[in-house]
C-alpha cells in the first residue's frame, strides 16, 4: 500500500518533523524545502546506504566532494550555457509563467486560457558574483548538476589513485535550477542533492557496462523498499537524447502524482572528457565537441601496450536525493485497519532507512528510577553506532507506540516495574505490532539482527 495521494505524505511530513517548507514564517520560498528532525536523518541514511554501495562494497569506485561554484567555462565546454534551457510562456490573462511542454491542450493551469505568449527559451542556471565589485564580468554558476565536477577531477583521481579503466567516481552534492515552475512537493524544486557516478570505461565496452547499471541500479531501489510493480525501464527516444548521450534509460517510478523519473542511466560517451580536454584533435574524440581553447589537461589515458592515448566512454548513473527519499516515503506508508474503528498510519521503512533506529519508553514519566534506567539502555544502544536511538519519556505508552509507528521507528524496548524486578524490558514489533520480554543482557545481539540487513 502506498499513500493515495500527495497531500497525505506532506501532512505526514510536516506533522511529524520529516520536512518543512523554507523560510514558512515569512510565507515560504517556492521550491525550496527544510529537513527536520526525522527527514535529516532519513535522507543522510538514504546517502549513506548508496555510498556504502557505490564506494564501500565496490573495488573499482572512489568518492569526491567538490565545489558548487562553477568557472563558466565549465559550463560552457560542456554545453550548458547553450543548451541548459525550458521552453518559457506567459498567460497574457492572469501573468502566471509555465513551462510549455507542461501544458496540456496549451492552456494555462491557473486561469484555463489559450492566450498564451510564444515559448522562449530559459536558462535554468543560477549565477552569482565573485570577488568584491559587483560589476557583472566575474560570476560563477551555482552548478546546476555534480557531474561536471568529476570530469573536471578526472587526472586528479588518475593521478593520486592510479586507477585503470574501468572505474568510477561517486559524489553526493547540491545542485541548482531555477525552474519555471517548481512542483509536486519536493520532486521538483531548486534547490536538491544528486547522487552521482561516473563509471570511466573504455570504448567498445560501453553498452555492456551501461546495461549492468541500469540492471544494478533497479535492485539498489528495491532494496531501499521500492516495489518492482511500481518500477518501470523507459528507454528515451533517440529524439529525446540529451545532447551528450548515445543511449540514456530512465528508472520510473509511480509516485503518488504519477509516473516520474527517478533515476537515470546515461552512456556519456567520451563527449565530456573529450570536451574538456586539451590536444581534443590529438585524441580520435567519436562525439562532437566544442574547442576548448583553455583547459590545461588531457583528459585521457594511455594504453600501457600501444602507448596510445584515447578518451574514456562515460556510464552515468544519476538519482535525486530528494525524490528517493519522496519515493521511500510513498512506498512505507500505510494506513492499517485495526477493527473497532481504530486506524494506524504506519511508515513499513526498511530498518537501515528508519530515521529513528529504537525508542527507549519508560513506562511512567516521573519515576526516577524507570527514567535513569531508559536513558543507561538508551546510551549502551547508542554506543553501537547502528544510528539513532531516542528515549520517548512522554508517559502515555499508547501514544508512544502510534507515533513511533508512524515515524518508521522498527522496534520500541519498554521499561516497566518488572524490569527493576528481572531485568527483562518488552519489546514491541513496529510491523506486526507483536510484543515479548527479553533480558537486558540480550538487547544488544537482538537490536544487531534487527537493523544490519
Amino acid at each position: 500500500m502506498t499513500a493515495e495521494t500527495m497531500e497525505e505524505l506532506v501532512a505526514l511530513c510536516k506533522r511529524r518533523g520529516f520536512i518543512f517548507q523554507t523560510n514558512e514564517i515569512y510565507g515560504g520560498l517556492q521550491g525550496l524545502f527544510d529537513y527536520g528532525p526525522l527527514g535529516v536523518e532519513l535522507k543522510n541514511n538514504l546517502k549513506q546506504a548508496w555510498w556504502s554501495s557505490m564506494v564501500y562494497e565496490r573495488d573499482d569506485v572512489e568518492g569526491l566532494d567538490s565545489s558548487i561554484l562553477t568557472n563558466p567555462e565549465v559550463l560552457k565546454q560542456s554545453g550548458h550555457e547553450d543548451t541548459f534551457s525550458d521552453p518559457l510562456v506567459d498567460c497574457r490573462d492572469c501573468n502566471s509563467r509555465w513551462r510549455a511542454d507542461h501544458l496540456e491542450s496549451n492552456k494555462c493551469p491557473s486561469c484555463g486560457s489559450k492566450n498564451l505568449t510564444d515559448p522562449r527559451p530559459f536558462n535554468l542556471m543560477f549565477k552569482t558574483s565573485v570577488g568584491p565589485v559587483d560589476d557583472g564580468t566575474s560570476f560563477a554558476y551555482l552548478r546546476p548538476e555534480t557531474a561536471q565536477q568529476i570530469f573536471t577531477n578526472f587526472k586528479n583521481i588518475i593521478d593520486t589513485t592510479s586507477r585503470d579503466l574501468p572505474f568510477g567516481i561517486a559524489q553526493i552534492g547540491k545542485a541548482f535550477r531555477n525552474e519555471v515552475t517548481p512542483r509536486n512537493f519536493i520532486f521538483r524544486v531548486r534547490e536538491f542533492e544528486q547522487m552521482e557516478l561516473e563509471f570511466f570505461v573504455e570504448k567498445g565496452s560501453d553498452e555492456k557496462w551501461h546495461d549492468f547499471w541500469v540492471k544494478s541500479r533497479v535492485e539498489w531501489w528495491k532494496a531501499q523498499g521500492v516495489s518492482h510493480k511500481n518500477l518501470e525501464i523507459l528507454h528515451v527516444p533517440k529524439e529525446e537524447l540529451s545532447h551528450y548521450s548515445k543511449s540514456t534509460v530512465d528508472i520510473m517510478y509511480k509516485f503518488p502524482h504519477g509516473l516520474e523519473e527517478l533515476e537515470g542511466v546515461a552512456n556519456r560517451t567520451d563527449f565530456d572528457l573529450g570536451s574538456h580536454s586539451k590536444n581534443q584533435k590529438d585524441l580520435k574524440i567519436t562525439a562532437k565537441v566544442k574547442e576548448n581553447k583553455s583547459s590545461n589537461s588531457k583528459l585521457a589515458v594511455q594504453n600501457r601496450e600501444t602507448n596510445e592515448w584515447a578518451v574514456p566512454f562515460v556510464i552515468e548513473p544519476s538519482a535525486g536525493v530528494d525524490r528517493g527519499v519522496l519515493a521511500v516515503l510513498n512506498e512505507a506508508y500505510k494506513i492499517e485497519d485495526l477493527g473497532e474503528g481504530k486506524k494506524r498510519t504506519v511508515l513499513s521503512l526498511k530498518p537501515h532507512l528508519s530515521p529513528i533506529k529504537a525508542a527507549v519508553i519508560p513506562l511512567k514519566k516521573n519515576n526516577e528510577e524507570l527514567v535513569n534506567l531508559a536513558y543507561k539502555i538508551k546510551n549502551q544502544l547508542q554506543g553501537l553506532r547502528l544510528g539513532r536511538i531516542l528515549v520517548e519519556n512522554s508517559g502515555n505508552i499508547g501514544k508512544s507506540y502510534r507515533r513511533h509507528d508512524e515515524i518508521g521507528t522498527p522496534v520500541c524496548i519498554t521499561v516497566d516495574f518488572q524490569t527493576l524486578e528481572d531485568g527483562t524490558v518488552t519489546i514491541r514489533d513496529r510491523d506486526s505490532m507483536e510484543q515479548e520480554r527479553r533480558a537486558l543482557e540480550d538487547l544488544t545481539k537482538f537490536l544487531k539482527e534487527k537493523l544490519i540487513t
